[in-house]
């Protein structure tokens, strides 16, 4: 398979390449920013890219949707409770500093137990409400991205628009902590970890 990630933008988003290695095809989860040096990476490794997945609706996590989709007329997928604030103008001194579009709306939108197949591979999207209201984290047989629900020691803000650190708590306790212990997460910032190292060692927890 194909798992690459990239850190873009100042706020330092990963921004992931997974796929299936025969034949090249790749999500592009959370292209939040420096939509040229996601350009270069597709076209030095020769990706086929399918689709654009954001994990949830803020603009570091979102905002080169409009140049990727311009460019390899590929859909957005989204769940559908942050579709609605998919393309609604965000803060613009973020927006400024990201040098940011907007993000064109949403072309399917996902809910819990929802697959999205990618040649061979398959990710099983997990609803995960509380650092917004349709947080995803996406699982697949080597690992699950995360997001910005779990880091590496810590979690999501809930102080944003639609945030909720009871909601938060919850998510990660019944959703990822019941998970294989030995899976690794692949989270929204920050370097990696396993489910089993945040159950131990996350301090929100």
């Amino acid at each position: 398979m194909i798992l690459e990630r990239i850190v873009v933008g100042p706020l330092e988003a990963n921004c992931y390449f997974i796929g299936c290695s025969q034949g090249g095809e790749v999500a592009i989860v959370d292209p939040g920013a420096d939509h040229l040096q996601i350009f270069n990476l597709i076209n030095s490794q020769q990706y086929k890219p399918l689709y654009i997945i954001n994990t949830h609706c803020h603009i570091d996590h979102t905002g080169a949707n409009a140049e990727i989709k311009r460019r390899y007329k590929i859909p957005i997928l989204i769940h559908q409770d942050d579709a609605p604030y998919l393309s609604e103008t965000q803060d613009s001194s973020l927006q400024a500093i990201l040098s940011a579009n907007p993000s064109p709306p949403a072309d399917r939108l996902l809910t819990e137990d929802d697959f999205i197949n990618i040649g061979s591979l398959t990710l099983e999207v997990i609803h995960t409400p509380g650092h917004s209201p349709g947080g995803i984290c996406l699982k697949f047989p080597e690992g699950v991205l995360t997001g910005d629900t779990l880091f590496y020691r810590g979690i999501g803000r809930t102080d944003l628009p639609g945030g909720s650190y009871p909601q938060l708590i919850e998510s990660v306790k019944n959703k990822l902590f019941a998970l294989d212990k030995s899976l690794p997460i692949y989270p929204g910032h920050g370097p990696t970890s396993t489910i089993g190292e945040e159950m131990e060692e996350n301090p929100f927890f």
